[in-house]
């Protein structure tokens, strides 16, 4: 998938070598990057991409499995989160195979490629798990989505080894279970957006849940006089223009964290914050406030779900701008 990943466990049973866990933890890897990764041209899914019928086809109960849930989030953060959206990603000079000197698109080009993205377009069957779409060109990048199932997958195998005590992370997306070799909470960093070396902007203890973080920062090109962020909004097309610059989730898991991070960082920090406290989960948005010659400032929401558990680990700042 791309990506690198990091098991940690704390007194696992006696039976449970580290050659037996890392071979656990790699056949799970590896089932899923056989599946859903857009990163090999024998994955289950670039198979589906480069099938150019409307024909239903078979698919593996996995990949069923993480394609409905990423329907689920699309039609829940109302097109916000779309698995098909990556042609307009390279459209704007994104992702391994943009070209990246391209001109800006225009409205032309950006109508013709959204011809051929959208969930609606995507449609799902259990029995048996088959999968088709409307236009043949359509293709599904799982890349926002599947390492938080690489990780859920990975935190199942754990407690059927009768492990309790574990952090699994895959890609930044994490997944906890009880406390850490020191009997406490496993700490979780929250990376500060203003620049690669300052210190943390918070430091979240963990147990029993997800957390997943998606942001544009460091991710952008710059074309005409003018910055683009990397993060596309599937229902205009375009990069994005909100003051967001990250969001972190949590969520039981590690799958629906990875995907809603990634809707909340396209809906930005007021219809994002909104949603998110219509369902009653817990998000944190790090918000530029300001940016001038003195610094920039970074303003903290969170909303009420995520305050209880860890408001009060959280602070503002104000820092040297990075612009």
């Amino acid at each position: 998938m791309g990506t690198t990943y990091t098991v940690r466990v704390v007194a696992p049973p006696t039976q449970l070598t580290p050659h037996t866990l890392r071979s656990m933890v790699e056949e799970e890897l590896a089932r899923v990057d056989a599946t859903m990764s857009g990163y090999r041209n024998d994955s289950e899914i670039v198979r589906f991409n480069t099938a150019r019928t409307t024909d239903w086809l078979e698919i593996s109960p996995e990949l069923a499995y993480v394609v409905s849930a990423a329907l689920e989030v699309a039609r829940r953060s109302n097109g916000a989160f779309d698995v098909t959206a990556a042609p307009l990603v390279r459209l704007w000079g994104f992702g391994p195979a943009a070209d990246e000197h391209a001109p800006l698109p225009d409205a032309v080009a950006i109508a013709s490629v959204r011809s051929r993205v959208g969930s609606s377009l995507v449609h799902l069957q259990f029995q048996p798990p088959s999968i088709r779409k409307d236009e043949p060109l359509l293709e599904i990048d799982l890349n926002a989505i599947a390492p938080g199932y690489a990780v859920d997958r990975i935190a199942t195998r754990l407690e059927q080894s009768h492990v309790k005590r574990y952090l699994v992370d895959v890609g930044g997306e994490i997944r906890t279970r009880g406390t850490n070799r020191e009997g406490k909470r496993w700490r979780v960093a929250v990376e500060n957006p203003s620049r690669i070396d300052a210190p943390p902007l918070a430091v979240l203890e963990v147990a029993d849940r997800a957390i997943a973080t998606s942001g544009g920062y460091r991710q952008f090109v710059e074309k005409e006089g003018q910055r683009f962020s990397h993060t596309i909004d599937p229902r205009t097309g375009a990069p994005v223009a909100h003051r967001l610059a990250s969001v972190v989730v949590a969520h039981d898991l590690a799958m629906y964290a990875d995907a809603w991070a990634t809707a909340y960082n396209v809906l930005g920090p007021e219809e994002g914050y909104e949603l998110a406290v219509r369902l009653n989960m817990a998000a944190m948005f790090i918000i530029y406030d300001s940016c001038d010659d003195v610094g920039i400032s970074l303003r903290v929401k969170m909303t009420p779900e995520f305050e209880r558990a860890w408001g009060s680990g959280v602070r503002s700042e104000t820092v040297g701008c990075r612009l």
